[in-house]
């Protein structure tokens, strides 16, 4: 996945998703998030035959965990953000 925007600023950081369901996503992250603030992320399904689907998501940053099995210096956390909308994006676009 990717995260598009943290707060009110543009970013473009990848995370690897862990969990996700209609409410939201549980994925791991180089970089901390400010709990309850707000997000927009992408993430991709495969989508059989017909190649991926990629589904721009809003929502906030409900927790993160440090993980402590990593080391110091390639400090990752465990972040869980809400879904509270999305949509379906065609082609490689990203909206702005």
């Amino acid at each position: 996945m990717e995260i598009i925007r943290a707060g009110s600023e543009r970013v473009s950081k990848f995370g690897h998703t862990q969990n996700i369901s209609s409410g939201g996503v549980l994925f791991t992250s180089a970089s901390e998030m400010e709990i309850g603030g707000p997000v927009e992320y992408i993430v991709t399904l495969a989508a059989g035959s017909g190649g991926n689907v990629n589904l721009r998501c809003m929502g906030k940053v409900l927790r993160q965990v440090p993980n402590p099995e990593v080391e110091a210096d390639e400090s990752t956390y465990t972040v869980a953000v809400s879904l509270e909308r999305y949509e379906f994006l065609r082609g490689n676009s990203q909206a702005a």
